[in-house]
């Protein structure tokens, strides 16, 4: 560190850099869309972007994992107990499409995939939002839109998919991940 600048630890960080010799004429290129060839930045939002309704909820948003939830951190641990090995959040080109599976067992051809009640419209716990639903209502449905294509895509490829709810209970969730892995014997 010099100059008493921090520099982010990781290059993913979400710690913005520190501006190391940018200058004004390319912040002003930039904000004003001369070398994207976009149009300029007005300060409205464009038709059809829908912004947080508050500095709280884009902040809760932010915070929301993509991976390493709750339940998938108790299944693999459980999994990892009992002596299987696997590889998480691996990225599986099917013929079609690309999906991302919580876990891949990929010797066997398996993919399990954790689905949190809410954002997969869980048929026990699943509820629509009352508040801004002309936003989550085509997002909730692309969800489950996807997860149908991902599941198509990894069958007709010849993989197994395993679903397993958030809300159902570990050694169930064991049981169905095993329950795969012996109809799958490598």
């Amino acid at each position: 560190m010099c100059g008493g600048q921090r520099v982010p630890r990781w290059p993913n960080s979400r710690r913005l850099r520190p501006n190391l010799g940018h200058s004004s004429e390319m912040a002003n290129r930039r904000t004003s869309g001369e070398s994207s060839g976009r149009p300029a930045v007005q300060g409205s939002v464009p038709a059809g972007i829908v912004t947080p309704t508050s500095a709280g909820r884009s902040r809760n948003m932010q915070a929301i994992r993509r991976t390493n939830t709750k339940p998938e951190v108790q299944l693999r641990s459980a999994l990892h107990r009992e002596g299987f090995r696997f590889r998480k959040d691996l990225v599986v080109r099917t013929s079609t499409r690309r999906v991302r599976p919580d876990i891949v067992f990929t010797a066997r051809k398996i993919a399990v995939f954790v689905d949190g009640c809410f954002w997969h419209c869980c048929p026990e716990h699943g509820r629509q939002p009352s508040v801004n639903s002309g936003y989550w209502s085509p997002k909730l449905a692309r969800n489950v839109e996807r997860d149908r294509l991902a599941d198509a895509a990894l069958t007709h490829d010849g993989w197994a998919v395993v679903r397993i709810w958030e809300h159902e209970p570990l050694e169930t969730a064991i049981r169905l991940v095993k329950k795969a892995l012996e109809s799958r014997v490598a």
